[in-house]
C-alpha cells in the first residue's frame, strides 16, 4: 500500500510550497526533474516571482544591478499555479490545508514550508515610520533605500554591524555619504566571526572613514516636525545626525501563521529532521510536512547533531533540493541534508568567506597570512577538532578547511605546506559573545536549547 501510495503520489498527487524565494523555486525545479506530474501550486506574500536577495545589499546600492531585475533563472519549465501576493495565514495539518490571508484555502498531499526570514524592524513603532527609516531584505526595501541614498542623503545611520549592515556601510562609504555605524559589541561581525576577527573588521571600517561606535545601543531615533529622521540618540549620551537610517538588527522566521497549527514551529524556526521532515510540536516527525531554507532548523552530523539555522544562499538550494527529493522518492531512497554550511561578504575591498559553523569554535588559529594584512586563513576549534575556517581575500583555502572539517581533522593544527609558514603562531580564543546575549547578525545559529529561552507553550487546535 505504501508504495501504490508514493508511486501515485509522484504521478498524480498536489503538493504545496509556501514561500516563493530561493528555496521554493528550486524545490519546485528539483521536483519536476526526479518526475513528479500532479499539480503544484507556489504560494508567496511579495507579488513578485523568485528573486536574488544578495546582490539587494551590494550590487543594487552601488547601481551596478536593478532592484527590479534581479530574477532568479529558471531552470526548467514548472506548470505551477503561483498564489503571489497573497500571505499563508494558518495550517490545517489534519484537514491537510494552507489558509490564506484572503480566506481562501489550498488543500494539498504533501507540503513544503520554505517560508524564510523577514528583516527585525525598528521595535518602536512610532520611530520605525519615520521618513528615511529603512530596513533591507526585499526588492521593495531595496528599491527604497536606493532611490532615497540617490535623492541627496547626506548622512547615513547604520544600526547593526553584521555583514548586512557591514556591506551597506561599504556601499555608502563607496558611493561618498558620510556612515555611522552603530554596534552593540565591541567590534562588527563578532556575531558571526568572534572577537579576533571583529577587531580585523573594525580597522576596514575606520580605514574605510566609517564613524564606527561600538559597544552602544541605540536608545531612539528622533524625527523633526515633518515626521523625516532627523537624529540617531546612542546609550552613551551622543546624538548623531542622520536623513537615512538603515536598521540592520538581523532576521525574524516567518513562524507565526503557524501558531496553533500543531508544528513544532516557534521563534527559532522550524524544527525537522535531516531529512527535512518537520516535527510536530510534541517532537514527533510528520510525514507529508516538509522544511527548507532560512526557516528551518535541522540536525547536522558533522557538528554533533546540534540543530542548526542557516541563513545562507547555499544551504537553501541544497536544502530544497533534499526536501523535495524526499518528498516523492520511496522511504529507502531518502536522503540526509548535509550541506556544509558556508558564506561569504564582500566588504570595503575584502572578500570575506567562511565555512562551517564558526559560532561553535572556542579558538581561533590563523593557518596563513596575518591579520594584520588583511589577507589570511584562520580555522576554528572546537573540543580538539577544527569547525570553521574564515579567509580574508584567500578563497583557495576554503576547500583546504572544508575537508579539515569533514575529516574531523585535528585542533590545533599541524601546517599542511611551506606556504608563508606563519612564526609562532597558536591557538587564541576566538572571543565570541556570550549567546545568550543579542548581537546582529550570526549567519549561522546554533538553535538548540538555551537555558536564556522562555519555554515555548504549544496550543494545538484546529482550525
Amino acid at each position: 500500500m505504501a508504495a501504490d501510495y508514493v508511486d501515485w503520489l509522484r504521478r498524480e498527487g498536489r503538493i504545496v510550497i509556501v514561500g516563493a524565494s530561493l528555496a521554493g523555486l528550486r524545490a519546485a525545479e528539483t521536483l519536476r526533474a526526479e518526475g513528479f506530474t500532479g499539480s503544484l501550486t507556489l504560494i508567496g506574500d511579495e507579488p513578485y516571482e523568485p528573486y536574488d536577495r544578495p546582490p539587494l545589499s551590494k550590487a543594487v546600492l552601488l547601481g551596478k544591478a536593478s532592484p527590479r531585475h534581479t530574477e532568479l533563472p529558471r531552470r526548467r519549465h514548472l506548470d505551477a499555479e503561483w498564489r503571489l501576493g497573497v500571505p499563508a495565514a494558518g495550517l490545517d495539518l489534519t484537514g491537510k490545508r494552507v489558509l490564506l490571508a484572503d480566506g481562501e484555502e489550498v488543500e494539498y498531499d504533501r507540503l513544503l514550508i520554505a517560508t524564510g526570514v523577514r528583516a527585525r524592524p525598528w521595535p518602536v513603532a512610532e520611530e520605525a515610520e519615520l521618513d528615511g527609516v529603512f530596513v533591507l531584505r526585499t526588492r521593495d526595501d531595496s528599491i527604497a533605500l536606493t532611490e532615497r541614498l540617490r535623492a541627496g542623503a547626506k548622512r547615513v545611520v547604520v544600526i547593526g554591524a553584521g555583514f548586512a549592515g557591514s556591506e551597506v556601510a561599504s556601499a555608502c562609504r563607496e558611493m561618498g555619504l558620510e556612515v555611522t555605524v552603530a554596534e552593540r559589541a565591541g567590534a562588527p561581525l563578532v556575531g558571526a566571526l568572534g572577537g579576533v576577527i571583529g577587531a580585523v573588521a573594525a580597522d576596514l571600517h575606520l580605514e574605510n572613514g566609517v564613524d564606527l561606535r561600538t559597544h552602544v545601543t541605540v536608545t531612539a531615533l528622533e524625527g523633526d516636525p515633518m515626521g523625516r529622521v532627523r537624529s540617531v540618540h546612542l546609550s552613551d549620551e551622543s546624538v548623531v545626525e542622520a536623513d537615512v537610517v538603515v536598521v540592520s538588527l538581523g532576521s525574524l522566521r516567518n513562524t507565526e501563521w503557524l501558531s496553533g497549527s500543531g508544528l513544532g514551529a516557534g521563534p527559532r524556526g522550524i524544527a525537522s529532521d535531516a531529512g527535512c521532515r518537520a516535527f510536530d510540536f510534541r517532537g514527533i516527525v510528520t510525514d507529508d510536512v516538509f522544511v527548507a531554507g532560512d526557516v528551518a532548523r535541522s540536525p547536522h552530523a558533522l557538528f554533533g547533531y546540534q540543530f542548526l539555522s542557516l541563513e545562507h544562499w547555499g544551504n537553501a538550494v541544497a536544502q530544497a533540493e533534499t526536501a523535495a527529493h524526499n518528498m516523492i522518492c520511496s522511504a529507502s531512497d531518502r536522503r540526509p541534508h548535509m550541506w556544509m554550511p558556508a558564506f561569504w561578504s564582500s566588504q570595503f575591498g575584502v572578500n570575506i568567506k567562511s565555512v562551517g559553523v564558526p559560532p561553535m569554535g572556542d579558538e581561533l588559529m590563523i593557518i596563513q597570512g596575518s591579520t594584520a594584512e588583511r589577507r589570511f586563513v584562520g580555522v576554528y576549534g572546537y573540543k580538539g577538532r577544527i569547525v570553521a575556517g574564515v579567509t580574508f581575500d584567500n578563497a583557495r583555502w576554503l576547500e583546504y578547511c572544508q575537508r579539515q572539517i569533514e575529516q574531523g581533522a585535528p585542533f590545533p593544527v599541524e601546517y599542511p605546506t611551506v606556504d608563508r609558514r606563519p612564526e609562532g603562531r597558536k591557538a587564541v580564543p576566538a572571543d565570541f559573545p556570550d549567546p545568550s546575549l543579542p548581537t546582529h547578525g550570526p549567519t549561522v545559529t546554533l538553535s538548540g536549547y538555551s537555558p536564556a529561552d522562555r519555554r515555548l507553550v504549544f496550543t494545538p487546535g484546529h482550525h
